[in-house]
C-alpha cells in the first residue's frame, strides 16, 4: 500500500498545521531526557521524514525508518529539499536495532497509527522488544495510534476526508475501515483527482491493521520491560478518554 501511497502522502497529510499541533508535546517529552543537542531520536515509521526534519532543525540528532522504500525516497528527497542531514533507511519493526544499532538512541519514535501494521500478538512483542533494544537505559518510546477502544465499541468505519488542491489540481482522499472476522481491519483509502472541471479519475489502495487496544497495549509494553507509561489522547497531551479520544498516545520509559 504504502509504496503506492508515498506520492500522494504529503498531499494528504498538512504537515504545516500537523507539526504545528504535535511537535510542542514531543519535544516536551524529549526534554525531560536532557539537553536537545545532545539527544539522538529515531522514528521508527517516519513515513516521508517530516518529523525526523522537524527534530533536525530543532538541533537534534534525528534517523528515520520505514518498511517502504518509496516513503524512504520521499523522505531522503524531503529532507534534501529541507537542506537537512539525517539518515533514512528502509527497515521494518524487528530489524531496527540491527541497522541503527542497539542502546543507541535516547527515544523512539513510533507515530501515526503505524504500530497497528503489527498483525499478531507476536508480531507486536517483537516489534517491542526490537524497540527496547535500540534505546539505551532509561529510554524513552512514544507511541501514536488511532484510539481503537473507541473504534470497536462504536463500530466506526469512517474518517474525516482529507483534501487537497495546487492550482486546479484537486485531489480528495476518503478512508475507511472493513471489520473482518478474524478481528483485523482491512483499511482503505480512495483517491479521487480532478483538474479543473475534468471527471474524476479514482484509485483504491489498502492494507491490514490490528485494532490494537489500550489494554493490550499496556501489557505488551510491561512484557517488553517498558515502564512508567503513560497514555494520552492526542499528540497536544490531552487526557486519554477510551470512549471519546480520537488517539491513543503512551509514554513509557525502557
Amino acid at each position: 500500500m504504502y509504496d503506492a501511497f508515498s506520492e500522494d502522502y504529503d498531499r494528504f497529510v498538512n504537515w504545516d498545521n500537523r507539526l504545528a499541533a504535535e511537535m510542542p508535546f514531543i519535544l516536551n517529552q524529549l526534554q525531560q531526557l536532557g539537553d536537545k543537542s545532545s539527544l539522538r531520536i529515531l522514528d521508527a515509521a517516519c513515513g516521508t521524514g517530516m518529523h525526523v526534519i522537524a527534530l533536525a532543525r530543532e538541533g537534534i540528532q534525528a534517523a528515520g525508518a520505514d518498511l517502504s522504500p518509496q516513503m524512504i525516497a520521499r523522505a531522503r528527497q524531503n529532507a534534501a529539499d529541507a537542506g537537512v542531514a539525517a539518515r533514512f533507511e528502509a527497515v521494518g519493526f524487528g530489524g531496527l536495532a540491527e541497522v541503527f544499532g542497539a542502546e543507541a538512541w535516547d527515544a523512539l519514535l513510533c507515530l501515526g497509527n503505524s504500530l497497528p501494521h503489527a498483525l499478531t500478538p507476536s508480531d507486536l512483542m517483537a516489534a517491542l522488544r526490537d524497540f527496547a533494544a535500540c534505546l539505551r537505559p532509561g529510554g524513552l518510546l512514544l507511541v501514536q495510534n488511532r484510539n481503537f477502544d473507541r473504534v470497536m465499541a462504536r463500530r466506526e468505519r469512517w474518517m474525516e476526508p482529507q483534501a487537497h488542491r495546487s492550482g486546479e489540481n484537486e485531489t480528495l482522499f476518503i478512508r475507511f475501515y472493513d471489520f473482518a472476522p478474524d478481528g483485523l481491519i482491512d483499511f482503505y483509502i480512495l483517491t479521487l483527482r480532478r483538474a479543473g472541471n475534468a471527471e474524476w479519475s479514482q484509485t483504491v489502495t489498502a492494507t491490514r491493521l490490528r485494532p490494537l487496544q489500550q489494554r493490550e497495549l499496556l501489557q505488551a509494553l510491561d512484557i517488553a520491560s517498558f515502564h512508567s507509561p503513560c497514555s494520552y489522547g492526542s499528540l497536544a497531551g490531552d487526557e486519554f478518554d477510551s470512549a471519546a479520544s480520537g488517539n491513543l498516545v503512551i509514554v513509557a520509559r525502557k
